[in-house]
Protein backbone atom coordinates (compact mmCIF):
# COMPACT_ATOMS: atom_id res chain seq x y z
CA UNK A 1 0.00 0.00 0.00
CA UNK A 2 1.71 3.11 -1.24
CA UNK A 3 -0.80 5.98 -0.32
CA UNK A 4 -3.52 6.03 2.34
CA UNK A 5 -6.38 8.00 1.75
CA UNK A 6 -8.76 9.49 4.60
CA UNK A 7 -11.96 11.54 4.47
CA UNK A 8 -14.92 13.21 6.25
CA UNK A 9 -17.84 15.15 5.33
CA UNK A 10 -16.71 17.37 2.12
CA UNK A 11 -12.83 16.88 2.09
CA UNK A 12 -10.55 13.70 1.29
CA UNK A 13 -6.50 13.44 2.02
CA UNK A 14 -4.18 11.03 0.24
CA UNK A 15 -0.69 10.50 1.92
CA UNK A 16 2.18 9.15 0.01
CA UNK A 17 3.69 6.47 1.81
CA UNK A 18 6.94 6.35 0.31
CA UNK A 19 7.99 9.83 1.37
CA UNK A 20 5.17 11.39 3.22
CA UNK A 21 3.81 14.11 0.41
CA UNK A 22 0.30 14.64 0.23
CA UNK A 23 -0.86 13.07 -3.02
CA UNK A 24 -4.19 14.67 -3.21
CA UNK A 25 -6.15 16.76 -1.17
CA UNK A 26 -10.19 17.70 -2.85
CA UNK A 27 -12.56 20.08 -0.82
CA UNK A 28 -16.13 20.11 -1.77
CA UNK A 29 -17.83 22.23 -1.13
CA UNK A 30 -21.14 24.60 -2.51
CA UNK A 31 -21.25 22.61 -5.15
CA UNK A 32 -17.57 22.25 -6.48
CA UNK A 33 -14.90 20.33 -6.40
CA UNK A 34 -11.08 22.11 -4.76
CA UNK A 35 -8.15 20.49 -5.64
CA UNK A 36 -5.96 23.46 -3.70
CA UNK A 37 -2.66 21.30 -3.94
CA UNK A 38 -0.12 20.58 -6.43
CA UNK A 39 1.77 17.58 -8.17
CA UNK A 40 5.06 17.89 -10.23
CA UNK A 41 4.27 16.81 -13.73
CA UNK A 42 7.06 14.33 -13.52
CA UNK A 43 5.40 11.90 -10.93
CA UNK A 44 4.48 8.87 -12.40
CA UNK A 45 7.13 8.80 -15.29
CA UNK A 46 9.49 5.70 -15.77
CA UNK A 47 12.32 6.09 -13.21
CA UNK A 48 14.77 5.67 -15.77
CA UNK A 49 13.20 8.91 -17.36
CA UNK A 50 14.50 10.56 -14.81
CA UNK A 51 18.41 12.13 -13.82
CA UNK A 52 19.88 9.16 -11.36
CA UNK A 53 20.49 11.58 -8.42
CA UNK A 54 17.42 12.97 -8.10
CA UNK A 55 16.15 12.48 -3.92
CA UNK A 56 13.52 10.59 -3.76
CA UNK A 57 10.83 13.52 -2.55
CA UNK A 58 11.95 15.95 -6.08
CA UNK A 59 11.18 12.00 -8.05
CA UNK A 60 7.54 12.65 -6.21
CA UNK A 61 7.28 15.92 -5.66
CA UNK A 62 3.42 16.82 -4.72
CA UNK A 63 1.02 18.37 -2.09
CA UNK A 64 2.89 18.96 1.37
CA UNK A 65 5.28 17.22 3.49
CA UNK A 66 7.75 17.64 6.22
CA UNK A 67 11.12 18.99 5.68
CA UNK A 68 13.53 18.07 8.75
CA UNK A 69 15.84 20.02 8.33
CA UNK A 70 15.06 22.88 5.88
CA UNK A 71 16.90 22.54 2.19
CA UNK A 72 20.60 21.13 3.01
CA UNK A 73 21.09 18.40 5.25
CA UNK A 74 24.51 19.07 6.14
CA UNK A 75 24.98 17.92 9.96
CA UNK A 76 23.30 14.53 9.62
CA UNK A 77 23.87 12.72 6.51
CA UNK A 78 19.84 13.09 4.29
CA UNK A 79 18.60 13.82 1.35
CA UNK A 80 17.32 17.33 0.53
CA UNK A 81 14.85 18.59 2.95
CA UNK A 82 16.03 15.62 5.34
CA UNK A 83 14.37 11.87 5.59
CA UNK A 84 10.71 12.99 6.25
CA UNK A 85 10.42 14.60 3.04
CA UNK A 86 12.24 11.29 1.58
CA UNK A 87 11.86 7.53 2.62
CA UNK A 88 9.03 5.56 4.09
CA UNK A 89 5.99 6.27 6.60
CA UNK A 90 4.24 3.75 8.63
CA UNK A 91 0.50 3.75 9.40
CA UNK A 92 0.09 3.75 13.09
CA UNK A 93 -3.84 4.12 13.22
CA UNK A 94 -6.51 5.62 11.19
CA UNK A 95 -10.29 5.66 12.47
CA UNK A 96 -13.17 7.36 12.89
CA UNK A 97 -13.62 10.36 15.13
CA UNK A 98 -16.66 11.94 16.38
CA UNK A 99 -17.11 14.52 13.79
CA UNK A 100 -14.09 13.21 11.33
CA UNK A 101 -11.16 10.95 10.36
CA UNK A 102 -7.65 11.11 12.35
CA UNK A 103 -4.41 9.11 11.06
CA UNK A 104 -1.21 8.94 12.37
CA UNK A 105 1.82 7.78 10.80
CA UNK A 106 5.43 7.19 11.78
CA UNK A 107 8.76 8.14 9.56
CA UNK A 108 10.90 4.40 9.57
CA UNK A 109 13.97 6.45 9.96
CA UNK A 110 14.97 8.47 13.24
CA UNK A 111 15.64 12.13 12.63
CA UNK A 112 18.96 13.82 14.93
CA UNK A 113 17.33 10.27 17.18
CA UNK A 114 14.02 11.38 17.49
CA UNK A 115 10.68 9.53 16.48
CA UNK A 116 8.67 11.77 13.50
CA UNK A 117 4.99 10.94 13.87
CA UNK A 118 2.53 13.04 11.57
CA UNK A 119 -1.18 13.38 12.25
CA UNK A 120 -3.67 14.31 10.20
CA UNK A 121 -7.50 15.55 11.04
CA UNK A 122 -10.62 15.58 8.86
CA UNK A 123 -13.17 17.23 10.47
CA UNK A 124 -17.11 17.07 8.71
CA UNK A 125 -17.76 19.93 6.93
CA UNK A 126 -14.15 21.82 7.16
CA UNK A 127 -12.77 23.02 4.35
CA UNK A 128 -9.37 22.05 6.36
CA UNK A 129 -6.33 19.42 6.86
CA UNK A 130 -5.36 19.88 9.64
CA UNK A 131 -1.98 18.75 10.54
CA UNK A 132 0.65 18.06 13.68
CA UNK A 133 4.03 16.50 13.51
CA UNK A 134 5.49 15.28 17.08
CA UNK A 135 8.97 14.91 17.59
CA UNK A 136 9.90 12.55 20.75
CA UNK A 137 13.33 12.14 21.95
CA UNK A 138 16.72 12.65 19.78
CA UNK A 139 19.30 15.11 20.50
CA UNK A 140 20.74 18.94 19.27
CA UNK A 141 17.89 20.63 17.27
CA UNK A 142 16.24 20.57 14.06
CA UNK A 143 14.93 22.98 11.89
CA UNK A 144 11.22 22.42 10.38
CA UNK A 145 9.43 23.11 7.82
CA UNK A 146 5.97 22.44 5.84
CA UNK A 147 6.32 22.78 1.97
CA UNK A 148 2.78 23.09 0.57
CA UNK A 149 2.40 24.41 -3.30
CA UNK A 150 -0.38 25.11 -5.21
CA UNK A 151 -0.36 26.00 -9.02
CA UNK A 152 -2.52 28.58 -10.66
CA UNK A 153 -3.33 28.31 -14.64
CA UNK A 154 -3.69 32.04 -15.02
CA UNK A 155 -2.07 33.81 -11.94
CA UNK A 156 -3.34 34.79 -8.86
CA UNK A 157 -3.00 37.27 -5.68
CA UNK A 158 -1.69 36.91 -2.30
CA UNK A 159 -2.55 38.09 0.84
CA UNK A 160 -0.81 37.93 4.17
CA UNK A 161 -1.43 38.03 8.17
CA UNK A 162 0.98 41.37 9.64
CA UNK A 163 4.80 40.97 8.66
CA UNK A 164 7.64 42.88 9.44
CA UNK A 165 9.78 41.96 6.47
CA UNK A 166 10.51 40.16 3.62
CA UNK A 167 14.13 39.22 2.28
CA UNK A 168 15.96 37.23 -0.44
CA UNK A 169 19.20 35.58 0.32
CA UNK A 170 22.45 36.50 -0.87
CA UNK A 171 22.47 33.96 -4.11
CA UNK A 172 19.23 33.05 -6.08
CA UNK A 173 18.32 29.52 -6.62
CA UNK A 174 19.24 30.03 -10.46
CA UNK A 175 22.01 32.20 -10.73
CA UNK A 176 23.58 30.62 -13.98
CA UNK A 177 21.17 31.76 -17.10
CA UNK A 178 22.34 28.50 -18.99
CA UNK A 179 20.10 26.58 -16.48
CA UNK A 180 17.32 29.40 -15.69
CA UNK A 181 15.79 32.29 -14.53
CA UNK A 182 14.89 34.95 -11.48
CA UNK A 183 13.50 38.30 -10.95
CA UNK A 184 13.94 39.46 -7.80
CA UNK A 185 17.27 41.16 -6.38
CA UNK A 186 19.62 38.75 -4.19
CA UNK A 187 20.51 39.54 -1.40
CA UNK A 188 17.27 42.34 -0.62
CA UNK A 189 14.65 43.47 1.57
CA UNK A 190 11.87 44.87 2.35
CA UNK A 191 9.04 46.15 4.58
CA UNK A 192 6.34 46.85 1.77
CA UNK A 193 5.63 43.83 0.36
CA UNK A 194 4.17 45.52 -2.33
CA UNK A 195 7.63 46.91 -3.71
CA UNK A 196 10.47 44.65 -3.24
CA UNK A 197 13.44 44.89 -5.29
CA UNK A 198 13.94 43.40 -8.59
CA UNK A 199 16.89 42.32 -10.09
CA UNK A 200 16.51 44.84 -13.02
CA UNK A 201 16.80 48.14 -10.58
CA UNK A 202 12.84 48.34 -10.13
CA UNK A 203 10.63 46.47 -7.53
CA UNK A 204 7.48 44.21 -7.40
CA UNK A 205 4.56 43.73 -5.61
CA UNK A 206 4.97 40.00 -3.94
CA UNK A 207 0.91 39.69 -3.28
CA UNK A 208 0.88 39.51 -7.52
CA UNK A 209 1.73 36.02 -9.27
CA UNK A 210 1.85 36.40 -12.86
CA UNK A 211 2.14 33.00 -15.17
CA UNK A 212 3.78 35.45 -17.80
CA UNK A 213 6.66 36.08 -15.84
CA UNK A 214 8.99 32.61 -16.21
CA UNK A 215 11.33 32.58 -12.82
CA UNK A 216 12.62 30.72 -10.08
CA UNK A 217 12.42 32.67 -6.95
CA UNK A 218 13.20 32.28 -3.05
CA UNK A 219 12.34 35.18 -0.34
CA UNK A 220 11.70 34.91 3.60
CA UNK A 221 8.77 36.64 5.24
CA UNK A 222 9.04 37.06 8.81
CA UNK A 223 5.76 37.15 10.85
CA UNK A 224 5.08 40.46 12.83
CA UNK A 225 3.87 40.47 16.46
CA UNK A 226 -0.10 40.36 16.68
CA UNK A 227 -1.19 37.75 18.56
CA UNK A 228 -3.63 35.46 16.19
CA UNK A 229 -2.34 33.61 13.75
CA UNK A 230 0.11 33.70 10.92
CA UNK A 231 -1.82 33.32 7.60
CA UNK A 232 -1.61 33.29 3.61
CA UNK A 233 -4.39 33.12 1.12
CA UNK A 234 -4.07 33.16 -2.15
CA UNK A 235 -6.69 33.90 -4.76
CA UNK A 236 -6.32 31.76 -7.65
CA UNK A 237 -7.97 33.22 -10.83
CA UNK A 238 -8.38 30.82 -12.92
CA UNK A 239 -9.82 28.41 -10.20
CA UNK A 240 -12.48 31.08 -8.56
CA UNK A 241 -11.01 29.56 -5.54
CA UNK A 242 -9.20 30.97 -2.06
CA UNK A 243 -6.28 28.83 -1.02
CA UNK A 244 -5.70 29.35 2.72
CA UNK A 245 -2.44 28.38 4.93
CA UNK A 246 -2.14 29.13 8.66
CA UNK A 247 0.59 28.33 11.36
CA UNK A 248 1.02 29.49 14.92
CA UNK A 249 3.69 31.81 14.59
CA UNK A 250 4.96 30.53 18.08
CA UNK A 251 6.15 27.72 16.33
CA UNK A 252 6.68 28.58 12.94
CA UNK A 253 7.53 32.02 13.12
CA UNK A 254 8.74 32.40 9.38
CA UNK A 255 6.93 32.15 5.80
CA UNK A 256 8.88 31.39 2.50
CA UNK A 257 7.48 31.80 -0.58
CA UNK A 258 8.82 29.96 -3.66
CA UNK A 259 7.40 31.41 -7.00
CA UNK A 260 8.61 27.86 -9.69
CA UNK A 261 7.22 29.26 -13.26
CA UNK A 262 8.97 27.58 -15.69
CA UNK A 263 12.36 28.97 -14.23
CA UNK A 264 14.51 26.05 -14.52
CA UNK A 265 15.39 24.32 -17.80
CA UNK A 266 17.00 21.09 -16.68
CA UNK A 267 15.71 17.91 -15.98
CA UNK A 268 13.26 17.08 -14.27
CA UNK A 269 11.66 20.67 -14.56
CA UNK A 270 12.68 21.13 -18.42
CA UNK A 271 10.95 24.72 -18.02
CA UNK A 272 7.13 22.74 -17.60
CA UNK A 273 6.96 23.50 -14.12
CA UNK A 274 4.54 26.48 -14.03
CA UNK A 275 1.94 28.64 -11.85
CA UNK A 276 3.26 26.57 -8.75
CA UNK A 277 4.10 28.35 -5.58
CA UNK A 278 5.46 27.49 -2.30
CA UNK A 279 4.04 28.29 0.94
CA UNK A 280 6.65 26.97 3.38
CA UNK A 281 5.77 27.97 6.98
CA UNK A 282 8.91 27.02 8.80
CA UNK A 283 11.41 27.82 12.01
CA UNK A 284 14.42 27.24 9.93
CA UNK A 285 17.26 29.16 8.32
CA UNK A 286 18.44 27.56 4.61
CA UNK A 287 20.06 24.69 5.50
CA UNK A 288 20.14 22.81 8.48
CA UNK A 289 24.48 23.85 10.07
CA UNK A 290 22.92 27.31 8.98
CA UNK A 291 19.84 27.18 11.41
CA UNK A 292 21.83 25.73 14.67
CA UNK A 293 24.62 28.33 13.95
CA UNK A 294 24.51 32.12 13.83
CA UNK A 295 22.37 33.21 11.18
CA UNK A 296 20.68 36.32 10.09
CA UNK A 297 16.92 35.56 11.30
CA UNK A 298 18.53 34.63 15.12
CA UNK A 299 20.15 37.92 14.91
CA UNK A 300 16.36 39.28 13.85
CA UNK A 301 15.53 37.43 17.27
CA UNK A 302 13.93 34.54 14.89
CA UNK A 303 14.08 31.11 16.08
CA UNK A 304 15.12 28.83 13.59
CA UNK A 305 15.11 25.26 15.28
CA UNK A 306 13.82 23.10 18.02
CA UNK A 307 15.72 21.79 20.26
CA UNK A 308 15.40 18.01 20.91
CA UNK A 309 16.25 15.87 24.05
CA UNK A 310 15.42 12.62 25.19
CA UNK A 311 12.36 12.07 27.56
CA UNK A 312 11.09 15.21 25.91
CA UNK A 313 8.44 15.68 22.82
CA UNK A 314 8.23 18.90 20.86
CA UNK A 315 5.25 18.91 18.35
CA UNK A 316 3.84 21.86 16.02
CA UNK A 317 0.57 22.75 14.08
CA UNK A 318 -0.34 24.03 10.47
CA UNK A 319 -3.88 23.95 8.17
CA UNK A 320 -4.63 24.08 5.38
CA UNK A 321 -7.84 24.78 3.69
CA UNK A 322 -9.46 26.16 0.58
CA UNK A 323 -13.12 27.83 -0.37
CA UNK A 324 -14.95 29.21 -3.62
CA UNK A 325 -13.99 32.70 -3.93
CA UNK A 326 -13.45 35.38 -6.74
CA UNK A 327 -12.17 38.63 -7.06
CA UNK A 328 -8.99 39.67 -4.63
CA UNK A 329 -7.67 37.75 -1.30
CA UNK A 330 -9.10 38.82 1.86
CA UNK A 331 -8.18 42.08 3.73
CA UNK A 332 -8.28 40.37 6.82
CA UNK A 333 -8.83 36.53 8.60
CA UNK A 334 -10.26 36.13 12.25
CA UNK A 335 -11.08 32.96 13.81
CA UNK A 336 -12.89 31.96 16.67
CA UNK A 337 -13.58 28.45 18.39
CA UNK A 338 -15.77 26.78 15.63
CA UNK A 339 -15.75 29.59 12.76
CA UNK A 340 -13.02 31.29 10.18
CA UNK A 341 -14.35 34.91 9.38
CA UNK A 342 -13.22 35.85 5.97
CA UNK A 343 -13.32 39.65 5.63
CA UNK A 344 -12.67 40.93 1.96
CA UNK A 345 -11.55 43.63 0.59
CA UNK A 346 -15.05 45.38 -0.23
CA UNK A 347 -16.02 44.89 3.05
CA UNK A 348 -18.51 42.08 3.14
CA UNK A 349 -17.34 38.44 5.25
CA UNK A 350 -17.71 34.89 4.55
CA UNK A 351 -18.03 32.35 7.47
CA UNK A 352 -16.70 28.97 7.49
CA UNK A 353 -16.30 25.82 9.34
CA UNK A 354 -13.35 26.27 11.49
CA UNK A 355 -11.17 24.53 14.43
CA UNK A 356 -9.65 27.99 16.20
CA UNK A 357 -8.43 26.03 19.11
CA UNK A 358 -6.11 23.27 16.70
CA UNK A 359 -3.34 26.19 16.45
CA UNK A 360 -2.60 26.85 19.85
CA UNK A 361 -2.59 30.14 19.58
CA UNK A 362 -0.72 31.87 22.79
CA UNK A 363 -1.03 28.75 24.37
CA UNK A 364 2.03 26.93 22.87
CA UNK A 365 5.59 27.91 23.94
CA UNK A 366 8.41 25.85 21.85
CA UNK A 367 11.68 25.16 22.81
Amino acid sequence: MDTLTIGATGISVSLDLTVGHIADMAVDIDGRRLNPLHRAPWVGAPRETLPENLPEGTVRLSGDFLCAPFSRSDVEEAPLHGWPANSQWDVVDSGAIADGWRATFRLRRKVMGAAVDKVLTLRDGHPFLYQEHVFSGGAGAISVAHHPMTAMRDGGRLAFSPKRFAATPADPLEPDPARGRFMLAYPARSADLARFPTADGGTADLGDYRNDQLREDFLTLVEADHGGPGWTALARRAEQDLVLVLKNPAELPVTMLWFSNGGRDYAPWNGRHRGVLGIEDGRAAVGHAASLGDNWLKREGVATAFALAEGRSVSFRHVIGAVPMTGEPPRDIETARDRMRILAADGTAKEIAFDGDFLRIGRSVPA
